[in-house]
């Protein structure tokens, strides 16, 4: 967020203000096919395997051998770095240290991120004692639970996004933790918590857990409409190719969802007390992880936070 927007907001509510984004669609459409599908990921140097798996396939393009082991990697080193390091950064806390051989190595990184047990806990008692534990990642998300009481910077429930209907336009949760929702101890948590930033910091973690056990990607690669799983959550791209050249190209990410009119990030900011702004919209912004730079500032009487 930036530190201008952040001045004076601890007595108002605070909205969320996208900086506009690259006109990607424009510097796309009219390129030969090879020369789009490496210029996206350079566009927008996040997610870049996701990007290029998921214009190759919408531009007819084969994709590499394992691309889905190239997918999981990047999904795992993009959560670890998020619990191991830029969320303790964000609570004022050391990084968890990490295996020299952490990439590489998953029986070492699963014993670094959950503890002797090399695995998540199954149910709420289980988690609370892990939480208590210190072991790896517990003692980031213990320290985000204890900044939010139930009820702080939650959002509302929304269908869940799926490589099936990701494009359609209905308010969706598109993150990892939706990915992940259905699992026991995520559920529980959203039950007390809510869906805030500890439901949503945790099912990094729990999906990452699933990248380590080979989870098959869930994609949807037909017909110049190719669906993948990023770090955030699933991002699609739709095109038309024509003589070798790109006619038509749209592209959706996570991003778009949470910075919906309404949606998770403007839910979240709304029901973020206003004593705690100042020093916890950073964090809030952090766990939710929109993909391209946004400012936050408050919002005046003309201008109010959408609940």
């Amino acid at each position: 967020a930036g530190a201008e927007g952040m001045r004076d907001c601890a007595g108002y509510p605070l909205r969320a203000v996208p900086v506009t984004p690259p006109p990607v669609e424009r510097l796309i459409v009219g390129k030969q096919v090879d020369e789009a599908a490496a210029l996206l990921p350079r566009i927008f140097n996040l997610c870049r395997t996701a990007q290029e798996i998921a214009a190759r396939a919408a531009f007819g393009l084969p994709l590499a051998a394992r691309w889905q082991d190239a997918l999981r990697t990047e999904i795992i080193r993009q959560h670890v770095m998020k619990l191991c390091l830029e969320w303790p950064s964000l609570l004022s806390l050391p990084a968890i240290p990490l295996p020299r051989d952490w990439q590489t190595n998953h029986d070492a990184l699963r014993s670094a991120m959950f503890g002797p047990e090399s695995a998540l806990p199954q149910n709420l008692d289980a988690f609370n004692h892990w939480l208590a534990s210190g072991n790896g990642a517990s003692q980031t998300l213990r320290a985000i639970s204890a900044r939010f009481a139930p009820g702080e910077a939650v959002r509302k429930p929304s269908p869940t996004a799926n490589a099936q209907h990701v494009f359609k336009p209905l308010a969706q949760e598109n993150s990892a933790a939706a990915r992940q929702a259905a699992h026991p101890f995520l559920r529980q948590i959203e039950a007390h918590w809510g869906r805030g930033p500890l439901w949503s910091a945790t099912g990094v973690a729990v999906d990452l857990e699933a990248q380590l056990d080979g989870a098959e990607p869930q994609t949807s690669l037909k017909d110049g409409r190719a669906v993948v799983p990023a770090a955030r959550g699933f991002y699609g791209v739709k095109a038309r190719v024509q003589r070798g050249k790109v006619i038509f190209f749209k592209r959706i990410t996570p991003t778009d969802h949470l910075l919906s009119e309404g949606g998770a990030l403007a839910q979240s900011l709304a029901t973020l007390p206003q004593r705690k702004a100042a020093a916890l919209a950073p964090l809030v912004l952090s766990i939710l992880d929109p993909c391209h730079q946004v400012e936050l500032e408050p919002a005046t009487a003309r201008e109010p936070a959408h609940a």
